[in-house]
């Protein structure tokens, strides 16, 4: 038999007052942890100090090129071909901005060149602008943008510089003599003082060398890489005729600056420590005209380098 309630205590229990829900919720910190971080509040600390190399000026636009530091302070032209490309280009567009020193581990996409746009805001997260959009963001932003030719002949002629001269440059600097005497000054010893970090890089740099010209050839043949160049030099002197810019324009466009890149290079007597292969240099020697084309754009666009 269950025991009887005992009369009182139902009394008592009918007399206390309702239960009251738990006000602790799950984000609810314990008194004894509130009680130790009061005595610690919390402090806002200042945003740090931009690194002593990035720029402070970000009212001008700043384009990131193969330089060395001092070469990137004068605005002097830069040993690369595709980050002198777009440095004329920008030039010829009339776009203000200021060259910084990099190398391709610095770049979002890792190739140079790349621009960094001018912003009011210092920390503002501003997008870059990679090699393959600059020509667009250069017609939006350029006060003149640069009118095109619309040219049946523009691919076929633009084909020799991105083919035939390039492959023999990558020959000429990066796998011939004059790996020593420019590749090595230019790309390889500022890297690094590390001397076998700096035999890795020179191998890098030869074996992608290599991979790009055997992609066109099962076997890499110096001559027949040199004369295909002075051949495109032929075409492209013959190109320019009387003119003094490409295709009958009025201004330089992006195709003058593309053969500026490589022209000015081969003719420039003091890049590296001097040129010890001199064929594919030799090959433009002889193109009076193509070497006039470079003294106009040098002596325009660049006055204090001519």
């Amino acid at each position: 038999m269950m025991p009887q309630a005992n009369e009182g205590d139902e009394a008592s229990r009918s007399n206390r007052p309702p239960q009251q829900a738990s006000s602790r919720s799950l984000f609810t910190v314990p008194a004894p942890i509130k009680q130790l971080f009061d005595q610690f509040p919390l402090c806002t600390y200042p945003n740090n100090e931009l690194p002593q190399r990035a720029p402070r000026d970000r009212d001008t636009h700043v384009l990131y090129v193969f330089a060395s530091d001092t070469q990137a302070l004068r605005g002097a032209p830069s040993y690369n071909p595709a980050c002198l490309k777009w440095q004329a280009y920008l030039k010829f567009s009339n776009v203000e901005y200021r060259l910084a020193a990099a190398n391709n581990h610095a770049s979002p996409s890792g190739a140079l060149p790349f621009l960094i746009p001018a912003s009011p805001e210092p920390y503002k997260h501003i997008q870059p602008v990679p090699s393959g959009k600059l020509q667009r963001w250069a017609i939006n932003n350029s006060k003149k943008a640069i009118e095109e030719p619309e040219d049946l002949r523009y691919e076929a002629y633009l084909s020799l510089l991105d083919h035939r001269i390039r492959r023999a440059w990558l020959y000429c600097i990066y796998l011939s003599s004059n790996s020593t005497s420019i590749a090595e000054p230019l790309y390889i010893l500022p890297a690094s003082s590390n001397p076998f970090v700096r035999l890795s890089i020179a191998r890098e740099l030869r074996l992608a060398a290599e991979q790009e010209l055997l992609k066109f050839s099962p076997v890499i043949f110096a001559d027949a890489l040199y004369n295909q160049a002075a051949d495109a030099f032929a075409a492209l002197e013959t190109l320019l005729g009387k003119d003094d810019w490409f295709f009958g324009a009025s201004g330089p466009g992006l195709f003058d600056a593309s053969v500026f890149a490589y022209t000015h290079l081969l003719l420039d007597d003091k890049l590296g420590k001097g040129w010890l292969d001199t064929r594919l240099r030799d090959a433009l020697m002889s193109r009076k005209r193509l070497t006039t084309h470079r003294n106009r754009v040098l002596n325009k666009y660049f006055p204090e380098q001519s």
